[in-house]
Order: C-alpha cells, then structure tokens, then sequence
C-alpha cells in the first residue's frame, strides 16, 4: 500500500468522539463517522423498534440502548442516522445522546472501539470535511474561530466566514488574476497585429493590489475583535490599583491592604461589557526596591506596559511621591502617550499632590466609594473606539492567512513594474502570475503540505 492509499484508507476508518465538554450534566454527544460506521455502530445498537440503524432513512432520530460485550444495558440513548454526504464531514455519521455522566461516557466510548472504531484526532472531524470537499480551510478556520470567539463581533465575523465570505473574496482574487493571466495569453495570440492588453493588465493589477492592501491594513485592528482589549493598570505603590481593578470587575479578585508592595506580580481578570471582551491586568507598584522579587514584579509591569492596548496611569491624589516616582510617571507617558488614561484616585480624599501636567483629558475617581467608575468606562470606550478606527472592516484574518496573503501581496507588487516598461514580457508576466495563485490555493486549502494541514488542525480539540 503506497502512502496516499495509506491516507485514503485512515480517512474511511469509523472514528470516535465526545463532542460536549466533560464533566456531570444533563446530556453527552457522541459522534461516530467513517465508511462503515453503521456496522460498527450495529454491533452494539438496539433500537426499541428491533430494526437495524443501517436499514434507517437518514436524518433521522431513533431511540434504543448501548450493549456492552457482557450484554448489558449501558444507557438509554438517542440515534441520529445521517447518511453520506449530507452529513458535516460528507460521510455517513450516527450521534448518540447519552446521559452525561463520564463513566457511561467512557464505556459507550470502549464499546465502539471495541466494535472496530477508533479514538478521533484533534479536529478530525473537520479535517474529513475538508478533505472530501465539504468545506475549505478558511471555513475549517472559522469554525475554530466560532468555538472560540470572545467578542461579539468576533462571532458574528466567524460566522460569516463559515458561511463563505473569506472564500468568497479570496475567489474573487483569483478570478482578478485569472483574467489578468487571460489578456496576457492574449497578447500572445495578436503579436503580429500589434495588439498589447499592457494598459488593461496594469489597471487590473492596481486595482487589485489596493484591495487586498485595503484588508491587510486592518489586521492590527482584527485582532482587537478577535482577543479583545487588554488594559493594564499601572502607578506607583499603595496609590489603589487593586481596589480599582476590583471595582472594574464588580467583584474582589485582587488582595487590597494598606500595605505598600501587596501586589507583587500582574493579575489578569476579564469582564464583557457593551459586547466587548476587556482583560484587566493589575500589575506591581512601581517604587525604588532592594527586594528582587519585587523589583521582578516591577520589571513586569514595563512588560505589560509595551504589549497592552490601554493603559490605566493611576495616580494617588492624597499622597505626595518622590521624584523619582514623578519621573518614572513622565516617561511612561512619554513612551506611550497614545494609550493612557490617566486616573486620580481616591477623589475622596484631600489633595495633597499636584496633578501631572498631560494632554489626555483625566478621570477623578474613588475605588474606596466606587465613584465614577462608569466615566471611567466611557472613556475607556473611547479609547476602544480610536484604536478600532474608522476603516471598514469585512473579515477577520489569522496569522496563517495575513502571512499568505500578504507574500501574495509582494509578489503582485514585483510583477507591477513589468507591466510599465515599453516592452513587456507577457510570458514572463503569466509565469508571475501562475506563480502567485499558489498561495492563493494554500490559503483555501486546495495544495498545501500534509505537515501544514496537521499544524492547523492540532489546534481544534478532538470532539470536532
């Protein structure tokens, strides 16, 4: 058996899966598909009406009991019969609804196995879809993207990825270059008549470079959408970063003493608020120290500092601080000016030091009376507003598809200067041009190596 009968042989075997999460509940799928799945599933199947599930009409729902080896009863179960290639991976499938507790859940599972299935891999369910032209990889990846969302936007996008939108685009590219490689072919056919399609291939080729820069330059933007808003809050010691954070998240998750250092490393705490995922980072006071597990606190505040979306800058009205402190305050606003808010705290108190001069506007607040936090959360949806900007977003890319689409940009890039020399090379144009679609065709999934295919699917977890 060479390797691709290999393949096509360990993609028809009948494998096996829990499709909702572990743990006691009310109900548990499990999924079976492969070629021979009824057989399989037969062995161990009785129906209340007697019948066999293979004799069934697809899509449908019967009721019966799991049979262990010895013969018994395992569980009372539902049986969906869903005959290939109606079915999500294109073959025939049965799922079987169970009482979710684990132990029924691993016997069915063992039964299966021993009546000739096998434990699915990570995503292999999707993978078969994939690979039996039911969907492509950019509809395979929205679907992780769909179990995974956490934004709402992030789940309207994905699904609208799932239902085609991505693809539909990336096709519209294709038939873009398709018909460039068209005139070039054509130019072949009228050499002696002096015809050139030079002009037509170049507005084409511009046209088509300004769209896919359109959603290249919006991937920094997806990714607010896809993970959300990371806000760190930062200051120096004792001046209410914790009680604040608590009052963000409406409940205590970080330690809140009166003595200066308690936080000594970041807490990371998320909330939904307005459909909006923000992560809240409460981080090490910032303060001069001989303590070195402090001071590597410290170091990862800076950390967080340079990676977050919005910074909190919390300041303590009722305290004075040194001057070291006030430096330090300068330069994190001068190193990221573009994403503080600075924050007074303790509003409730007498002031005892003068505001840091800043050209953001600032919030007075007391986490002690849990005071203006809502004006808080306005301006920190503004700011959420201001780093999505205005540019109209129409999908969400991940890393594999930006990398692909953007060398596909470059490469469309190097062929622009053929096309505005007195004299072009057409051949040498379409042989570009060929050359490009490849990506085009690994972004889909239509040619891409089985090394590739494996890496995306280990992300999926085995149930689909």
């Amino acid at each position: 058996m060479n390797k691709n009968q290999f393949l096509v042989s360990f993609q028809e075997q009948v494998i096996v899966a829990q499709c909702t999460p572990q743990g006691a509940g009310a109900i548990a799928l499990l999924r079976l598909s492969g070629n021979d799945v009824f057989n399989v599933v037969d062995k161990a199947a009785r129906l209340a009406s007697g019948k066999r599930l293979i004799d069934q009409n697809s899509h449908s729902i019967h009721f019966g009991s799991v049979i262990n080896q010895r013969g018994q009863s395992i569980d009372q179960v539902l049986f969906l019969v869903m005959k290939g290639p109606r079915t999500f991976t294109g073959q025939d499938t049965v799922e079987i609804t169970c009482h979710n507790n684990q132990f029924i859940v691993e016997e069915i599972m063992n039964t299966m196995i021993i009546c000739g299935a096998r434990i699915a891999g990570k995503g292999e369910f999707t993978q078969r879809a994939v690979t039996l032209g039911k969907l492509d990889l950019i509809q395979a990846e929205a679907i992780h993207d769909l179990i995974h969302a956490q934004t709402a936007a992030s789940l309207k996008y994905s699904l609208q990825q799932l239902e085609g939108s991505l693809s539909s685009w990336v096709f519209e590219i294709e038939n873009s270059v398709l018909e460039m490689i068209a005139f070039c072919e054509g130019s072949f056919e009228f050499l002696d008549e002096e015809m050139e399609f030079g002009a037509d291939i170049l507005k084409k080729m511009e046209q088509l470079l300004n769209k896919i820069n359109k959603l290249l330059a919006t991937f920094s933007k997806q990714q607010y959408i896809k993970e959300g808003i990371k806000i760190v809050l930062m200051g120096s010691v004792n001046v209410g970063k914790s009680s604040l954070f608590n009052c963000l998240l409406e409940k205590n998750r970080a330690i809140v003493t009166p003595v200066a250092g308690t936080t000594r490393d970041t807490i990371e705490a998320g909330v939904y608020k307005e459909g909006e995922f923000l992560t809240f980072i409460d981080t090490a006071g910032i303060r001069e120290t001989e303590d070195e597990i402090e001071r590597a606190g410290i170091d990862r505040s800076f950390q967080e500092a340079s990676v977050a979306d919005i910074i909190l800058l919390v300041v303590d009205r009722s305290q004075k601080i040194s001057i070291d402190i006030v430096a330090a305050y300068e330069k994190i606003m001068q190193n990221y000016s573009d994403k503080i808010i600075l924050v007074y705290n303790k509003m409730e108190e007498e002031i005892l030091f003068e505001e840091i001069k800043f050209d953001e506007r600032s919030i007075f607040v007391s986490a002690k009376n849990n005071q203006n936090i809502d004006l808080l959360y306005q301006e920190i949806f503004k700011k959420i507003k201001q780093l999505k900007g205005s540019d109209a977003i129409t999908c969400l890319l991940n890393k594999r598809q930006y990398d692909l689409l953007f060398k596909f940009y470059r490469d469309l890039e190097e062929v622009l200067p053929m096309l505005t020399i007195r004299r072009i090379d057409y051949e040498l144009v379409s042989y570009r041009l060929k050359e490009s679609l490849s990506l085009m065709a690994e972004l889909t999934g239509k040619t891409i190596s089985q090394a590739a295919f494996d890496k995306i699917f280990d992300t999926f977890c085995v149930g689909k």
